[in-house]
C-alpha cells in the first residue's frame, strides 16, 4: 500500500467512525459491532502513525466544541494584499513578460491563513481587512478536509480558501422551508460557518479549505529538513498535496497557451462545483515574483483575471415587489428580454432598495444587464437614470402601510401588517407545488388574487373553489375557461400520495425525501403518521433527532393537526407510485453520484429516482461515502472525475449503470 493509498485510507476510516459515533451518542443507534469499530480504529491509528497524516477531525485525537463567546483578533506578520486585476486576456500576455506562469481558479470563499507546528495544526486566522482577522482555529478544526497532523514537523504557514460547494449549498438551502430566509450565495454561508461561535455548527456546513500559497515551511532543531522547492510553485503544489492538503486546481501556461488556459477553465464553469469568481494569474519562477516588489494597494508577483461579463442593452418594463414570509418585499426588475451567456433573460433581482436608489430606476429607463459570474443576472448600470421609480408605501399582498428600515449596509422595504398573507401565500405556494399536491396553473400571482378575495383561508380552500367559479372568472386575466380548468386541476389533484401532502406542510427539515421515509414507515397511514412518537421516527435510517423532534413538535400543535386532517378530506390518497418496495433492493447501502449528460435518461432527476426505488441513495458532490460516479465521459477533466480518481471511487457509464438494473427494475 503506497502512501496515497494510505492517506485516502486515513480519510475513509475518519469519516466511517465519526458517522459511528455520531449516530450512537446523537441518535442512540448502532450502525456497527463494537468489535468492528475497535477494529477500524486501531487501524486508522497504525495508518496515521505510519503516515504522519490526520484530519483534523480524527476520532483520535476526541476534539470537541469548544464555543467561545466572541472571536480574538489577531495582526498578520505581512499584511495580506488584494489582487490587481484585469478582464483583458491579452493584458494578462503583456504581464507575463515572456515569463512561464501558473493560473489557478480564483475561489469565492472565505480566505484563511493556517499553521502547523510539530505537525500539528495550532493555529487558523481569517483574512479580516488584510492586516488584522479573527482567530477560527476551533472551527477550522472542523473542516472536513483539512489535517490536524501532517508529516512535516517544521513549522508551516499556508493560504487557503475556505468554500461551501454549490451542492452543499443548495442541500442546506432546501432544508430551510422559509425562501426569505434562506441564504444568498454559497461566499455568505461560508463566512457565516467559518466565523461561528459555536463549532458545532461548522462542522455540520461541509467547509472545505483549498490550499493556493505556501507561504513559509520552516525546520526545526530536531528536524531540520525543510523540501528543495526549486523556486516552483509545482514543486511547492506537489508537496502541499503529499502532505495531505487539497490544492487548488492549477495550469502551468505562457504567451502561447494562456488563451487557450482561459477557455478551459471558462468551459468548466457550468459544472465547476465550487464558487469561483474570476482565474488567478502569477509567476512559476517565485523568486523572481518577490523581486518586483509591490505597490501601496497590490502584490507585482500576480494578478486577478476577471471573466469579461457579457453585456446587454435593454429597456427596464416593470418592478415586481414581492414579498416573502417575514415581510421583506424585494424588488426584481423586469425587462425586454436579452440573450446573455447563451440563454434568454428577462428578469433579474434588484436585492433591495439601496440599489434601487443608487442606480436611480425609472420604468423605461435604458439599462445594461449582464451574469455576474456567468450565472446570475443583475443589472450593471442605469444609461438614463430617471429616478422615477417609487418605492410602494403599501404592501403588494394586502396593501398594509410598508417601511424602509436603513441599517450600515442597506436599505430594506418591509410589509408593518402583521396579518399579512404573503406568509400564507408562500406556504401556499408550497403545498401546490410540483413535489407536493402540483395543482397546474396556480403561480404565486394566483394565489395572491384568491386569497386577495378571501377565496382561500387554508389548504383546504384550493379544493372548494367551485363555490368561487364565476367570481374566479371575472378576475383580471382570467376568464370562465381559466376558472374551469383551474377548478378542474385542483379536482385531479386532489387524487395523490400521502407523502406529498406531508411535505407540503412546510414541516422544519422534513424534505421530499424525508417524507417518503416517514410515511413508507407507517404504511402510508395518515393517523400514524401524524402521531409517530420520536423513538418510532428515529428508527428510520436517515433520520436524526433534530428532524424527529421537529416533526413530532408540529403535530403535538392541536391546530396543525386539525388544519391536516381537514386537508386530507378533500384527498385521495392513492399508492406511491415510485415507493416499489417489491422491487429487488440491489443497490442498498450505494451511494452514486451523476453528472455530465444522459443518454436513456431524459434528465437527472429520472436516474436519481430509480436508484432510490432500488434502495440507493444519489448526491451531488464525490466523498469517501460515494460508491459510484456516473459520467458517460470517464476521461474528462472535470473536479468530480478528479474527485473521484483521488478517492479511488470507480467511475462507471451510464450503460454500465443500466447493466448493474435488474430487469424487473427497467419497466418501472
Amino acid at each position: 500500500m503506497d502512501n496515497n493509498t494510505k492517506i485516502n485510507r486515513i480519510k475513509e476510516l475518519t469519516d466511517l467512525l465519526n458517522l459511528a459515533s455520531r449516530v450512537y451518542y446523537q441518535e442512540g443507534r448502532e450502525i456497527m459491532p463494537n468489535i468492528d469499530y475497535d477494529k477500524y480504529y486501531d487501524e486508522l491509528l497504525d495508518l496515521e502513525k505510519e503516515t504522519g497524516f490526520r484530519l483534523a477531525n480524527s476520532p483520535s485525537q476526541n476534539v470537541g466544541y469548544d464555543i467561545i463567546s466572541e472571536l480574538p483578533k489577531e495582526r498578520h506578520e505581512k499584511p495580506m494584499l488584494s489582487l490587481d486585476k484585469t478582464k483583458s486576456a491579452d493584458e494578462l500576455i503583456d504581464w507575463l513578460n515572456g515569463k512561464r506562469g501558473v493560473l489557478s481558479w480564483k475561489l469565492d470563499g472565505i480566505t484563511c491563513v493556517v499553521t502547523y507546528e510539530n505537525g500539528k495544526l495550532v493555529k487558523a486566522v481569517t483574512r479580516g481587512n488584510g492586516e488584522i482577522g479573527e482567530v477560527v482555529t476551533p472551527n477550522a478544526r472542523f473542516f472536513e478536509n483539512l489535517p490536524g497532523q501532517i508529516p512535516f514537523e517544521g513549522k508551516l504557514i499556508i493560504r487557503g480558501e475556505a468554500v461551501i460547494s454549490y451542492s452543499d449549498f443548495d442541500r442546506i438551502n432546501e432544508e430551510i422551508e422559509d425562501t426569505a430566509a434562506r441564504y444568498k450565495n454559497p461566499r455568505n454561508l461560508c463566512s457565516g460557518s467559518v466565523r461561528q461561535l459555536d463549532p458545532s455548527v461548522t462542522s455540520g456546513r461541509h467547509v472545505r479549505l483549498i490550499v493556493f500559497t505556501l507561504v513559509s515551511a520552516e525546520g526545526t532543531a530536531e528536524h531540520p529538513e525543510v523540501p528543495d522547492f526549486g523556486n516552483s510553485f509545482s514543486s511547492q503544489y506537489d508537496w502541499l498535496e503529499k502532505q495531505g492538503f487539497e490544492v487548488v486546481e492549477h495550469r502551468f501556461t505562457d504567451a502561447s497557451t494562456l488563451k487557450d488556459d482561459i477557455e478551459y477553465y471558462k468551459k468548466k464553469i457550468p459544472e465547476y462545483d465550487i464558487p469561483s469568481d474570476g482565474l488567478v494569474l502569477a509567476f512559476e519562477d517565485i523568486a523572481y515574483g518577490i523581486s518586483l516588489g509591490r505597490t501601496a494597494k497590490f502584490p507585482r508577483s500576480s494578478i486577478a483575471f476577471k471573466w469579461q461579463d457579457e453585456t446587454a442593452e435593454t429597456v427596464l418594463r416593470d418592478i415586481d415587489w414581492s414579498a416573502s414570509r417575514t415581510g421583506l418585499i424585494n424588488p426584481v426588475a423586469v425587462f425586454d428580454p436579452v440573450e446573455l451567456e447563451g440563454t434568454t433573460v428577462s428578469r433579474a433581482s434588484v436585492h433591495n432598495v439601496s440599489i434601487v436608489e443608487e442606480l436611480q430606476l425609472g420604468i423605461g429607463d435604458t439599462i445594461t444587464v449582464y451574469k455576474a459570474n456567468m450565472i446570475i443576472p443583475q443589472i450593471s448600470d442605469n444609461l438614463t437614470r430617471s429616478g422615477r421609480l417609487a418605492i410602494p408605501d403599501h404592501c403588494p399582498v394586502c396593501g398594509g402601510k410598508t417601511e424602509i428600515r436603513r441599517d450600515s449596509t442597506a436599505a430594506l422595504l418591509y410589509c408593518l401588517n402583521e396579518s399579512c398573507p404573503a406568509k400564507k401565500v408562500k406556504s401556499f405556494e408550497l403545498m401546490t407545488s410540483r413535489n407536493a399536491l402540483n395543482i397546474d396553473g396556480l403561480s404565486d400571482k394566483t394565489l395572491e388574487k384568491l386569497a386577495g378575495e378571501g377565496f382561500i383561508h387554508e389548504y383546504s380552500d384550493l379544493f372548494g373553489l367551485d363555490r368561487y367559479r364565476d367570481s374566479i372568472a371575472q378576475l383580471e386575466g382570467f376568464g370562465e375557461k381559466s376558472a374551469d380548468n383551474l377548478i378542474n386541476a385542483a379536482k385531479e389533484a386532489s387524487a395523490t400520495e400521502l407523502y406529498r401532502m406531508i411535505y407540503g406542510l412546510g414541516i422544519p427539515g422534513v424534505g421530499l425525501a424525508g417524507a417518503k421515509l416517514i410515511c413508507r414507515k407507517f404504511n402510508n397511514e395518515l393517523d400514524r403518521v401524524i402521531s409517530a412518537d420520536r423513538d418510532s421516527l428515529m428508527e428510520i435510517d436517515g433520520i436524526g433527532p433534530v428532524l424527529a423532534d421537529s416533526f413530532t413538535a408540529f403535530f403535538a400543535d392541536a391546530e396543525n393537526r386539525r388544519i391536516t386532517s381537514e386537508l386530507a378530506e378533500k384527498l385521495s390518497f392513492v399508492t406511491d407510485a415510485s415507493d416499489h418496495s417489491e422491487l429487488p433492493q440491489v443497490f442498498s447501502g450505494k451511494t452514486f453520484v451523476i453528472t455530465g449528460e444522459l443518454n436513456s435518461f431524459s434528465n437527472r432527476r429520472e436516474a436519481q429516482e430509480l436508484i432510490e426505488r432500488l434502495g440507493g441513495k444519489a448526491t451531488g458532490s464525490v466523498s469517501s461515502k460515494t460508491d459510484y460516479l456516473i459520467n458517460n465521459d470517464k476521461t474528462s477533466q472535470s473536479s468530480k472525475n478528479k474527485t473521484a480518481a483521488k478517492l479511488g471511487v470507480p467511475v462507471i457509464t451510464e450503460d454500465e449503470f443500466i447493466e448493474m438494473i435488474p430487469k424487473e427494475a427497467k419497466n418501472v
